[in-house]
């Protein structure tokens, strides 16, 4: 399968795109690993991204697409992908569907991740990440430390990021609603969208999206 994961900053959007690549046993390929993948490796492309980013600008959509053009050409691709964070807007949507185009190839669907600005709010809002290990992550709601501002794997103290204050996180959202978000009515014009609750603990939300996605596979042997 094909498949182009979408929704808001805080809908889970990692967590579930790592969980289903495995369940349908397809690459995962989200536009931050290909970011720093290219950067590290040191290839034109990611040289090219650097310059941008150095010098605090955004990294065109050219270069994003050049480089997930790249990735989905690599020989673990080819039975299928998961796209996560690309296409970020209609633009990068439009160069997305000439790419497959010309290989004859199309996406299967397009999974949304739906989930209130309240509930996200919340969620992101409510981090807190360990200084001596940024893997330690604590929720001050849903998983709390036994102790306050104390990690429970290592001691160390547990701070709130500055991109996971609320203005932030109110920021992000509205930078989501505005270029990213128009994504969904333009798959929802092919027949491609599968809208899914975000809400509930992991193993529920990744079932809700295997079962949206085998609606697809079902109506295919229609």
């Amino acid at each position: 399968m094909r498949i182009v994961l979408v929704g808001p900053p805080g809908a889970g959007k990692g967590t579930q795109a790592v969980r289903l690549a495995k369940e349908l046993n397809i690459p995962h390929i989200s536009t931050g690993d290909l970011f720093r993948a290219n950067i590290s490796q040191q290839t034109e492309l990611g040289k090219l991204a650097k310059s941008y980013m150095d010098a605090g600008n955004l990294v065109p959509d050219e270069v994003t697409i050049a480089m997930a053009k790249d990735r989905m050409e690599q020989p673990d691709a080819h039975p299928g992908f998961l796209l996560d964070g690309f296409p970020r807007n209609v633009s990068q949507a439009e160069a997305l569907d000439e790419l497959l185009k010309n290989e004859g190839i199309k996406l299967d669907a397009v999974l949304d991740l739906e989930v209130s600005e309240d509930e996200v709010v919340k969620r992101i809002a409510g981090r807190r990440i360990c200084r001596n290990d940024s893997s330690h992550v604590f929720h001050v709601t849903y998983t709390p430390p036994k102790v306050e501002g104390v990690c429970d794997v290592c001691g160390g103290e547990l701070y709130q990021r500055d991109d996971d204050s609320e203005d932030t996180v109110r920021t992000r959202l509205e930078v989501y609603h505005t270029q990213t978000e128009p994504i969904i009515d333009y798959y929802k014009a092919q027949g491609l969208v599968r809208t899914i609750s975000s809400l509930g603990p992991v193993d529920e939300v990744t079932t809700r999206a295997l079962h949206a996605l085998k609606r697809d596979e079902d109506d295919e042997k229609k």
